[in-house]
């Protein structure tokens, strides 16, 4: 939005769009509502009443008697018992009477002053004592421990003076806290406040992410929490799985009731499930309903699935009207109808055998099969061992022959005059070569005819 320039050139004040906190910044969270009556020339002037919201979703209305000129977003000191707090403006004018009515409040009550735009001493003292919460949430989390009490303390807020202090706990059970008020009193030197909040209003709180993928609703948008039942899931037949069901909060999901108005309202479109639809050939049981399709699918069994057929809601009346004249028809299905359960393929890419980046698994061999090869792999293992250690043999064998025949062939006895190696004769004679027994035989015959 362009700032207007008076005549002295300085940026006039706006009052803003009413779902700003100020001009040109960002739209607010859920705890603010649109005000459509800011342009509305007057609106403010004939109400005195305005809507300020303190830590914690919590919020508190007053009246302006003394007629500061508020506008949305600005701080403000407002009466408290004891002393005064430090609050946002969140809404002036006459809808502040409308969030009155759905807050609750009676007419007649009395409501508590604005006393004036905080100062710099008052926010100073604000943000000092907002400054001890989340060191006095430890130490009170310990003292509760101590005392043995079944409670959770979530969070702690100060009051704008530092005067008093609120706890907000979770408990399942009813807590006895007399003594832990007492002893919070001593320790902390300020005035003790319980407040018990919900699980739900813990997780709008604290904030996350759902299983949708999209913010908490209860931590985005809503501001008010409905009672959420079994009986909303079974009328959108949801699985009754309480680790589906349940939210963060570890209750049931506030998303439930979303759509469970036009799913009852559908209901009463389609037959009941009590009632049965009897053919020539058969008796067909309800089995399950497909609400915006208009389709129910019938079994002729009561308890199980069999012979499944599916119809559309119109068929099925029918087959009810033809019924209660005592008449039977043939089949479920018109003629020249196929049956609308076998027509339903689903392409699901989660059912698809995707291997590109996956190693393929060896598959597991019978066990006899297993045995039956580590045996055969024993065995030729052993073959190998056998056929090796003969060729070691043989190789063995043949050396020591070759060492035989090489000693046979260098004996001094084989030599013709029986001379030993050395004597009488030349290096090169004592390497002769062994004779045959034939020669051997004629020279011994030539020397005893010498």
């Amino acid at each position: 939005m362009d700032k207007d320039l008076n005549n002295e050139g300085a940026p006039e004040k706006k009052t803003g769009c009413g779902c700003c906190r100020k001009s040109g910044e960002a739209p607010r969270g859920k705890l603010h509502c649109f005000d459509w009556l800011a342009d509305v020339p007057g609106g403010k002037a004939q109400s005195d009443l305005v809507e300020v919201q303190f830590k914690n979703t919590r919020k508190g209305f007053y009246k302006n008697t003394i007629g500061l000129d508020l506008a949305i977003g600005d701080l403000v000191a407002v009466e408290a018992s004891p002393g005064h707090d430090i609050g946002e403006v969140t809404l002036t004018g006459q809808l502040v009477a409308l969030q009155m009515k759905k807050a609750g409040v009676k007419p007649g009550t009395e409501l508590k002053r604005v006393f004036r735009k905080a100062k710099q001493g008052d926010i100073d003292k604000y943000n000092e004592a907002k400054a001890r919460e989340n060191d006095t949430m430890i130490r009170s989390r310990k003292i509760a421990e101590d005392l043995k009490l079944n409670m959770k303390i979530g969070d702690v807020e100060f009051q704008g003076d530092g005067n008093k202090a609120i706890f907000y706990y979770i408990a399942d059970e009813r807590v006895d806290f007399r003594q832990l008020i007492k002893v919070l009193a001593d320790t902390f030197k300020v005035r003790i406040e319980m407040k018990q909040i919900g699980a739900r209003q813990e997780a709008g709180r604290i904030g996350g992410i759902g299983p949708c993928g999209r913010p908490l609703c209860c931590a985005s948008w809503m501001t008010n929490f409905v009672s959420v039942g079994t009986a909303a899931a079974r009328f959108q037949d949801i699985s009754l799985n309480p680790q589906k069901l349940a939210g963060q909060c570890a209750k049931l999901k506030c998303c439930i009731n979303f759509e469970v108005d036009t799913y009852v309202e559908s209901v009463k479109k389609m037959p009941s499930k009590e009632i049965r639809l009897e053919t020539a050939d058969s008796t067909y049981y309800h089995f399950k309903y497909d609400i915006f399709k208009r389709e129910i699918t019938y079994s002729t069994d009561k308890n199980i699935a069999a012979n499944l057929v599916t119809i559309d809601a119109d068929r099925a009346f029918e087959v009810i009207a033809l019924n209660k004249k005592g008449e039977k028809p043939l089949s479920l299905l018109r003629d020249g109808e196929d049956n609308r359960q076998e027509k339903k393929q689903y392409n699901d890419i989660l059912g698809q055998d995707i291997t590109r980046f996956d190693k393929k698994k060896k598959k597991k061999k019978p066990k006899q099969q297993q045995n039956r090869q580590t045996a055969d792999q024993q065995q030729n293992q052993d073959s190998q061992q056998d056929r090796s250690a003969d060729k070691k043999d043989a190789r063995q064998r043949d050396r020591k022959d070759r060492n035989n025949r090489r000693d046979r062939r260098l004996r001094p006895g084989d030599t013709p005059d029986n001379t030993a190696p050395g004597e009488g004769r030349n290096a090169a004679q004592d390497i002769t070569p062994a004779m045959s027994p034939s020669r051997r035989m004629l020279n011994q015959n030539d020397n005893n005819d010498e």
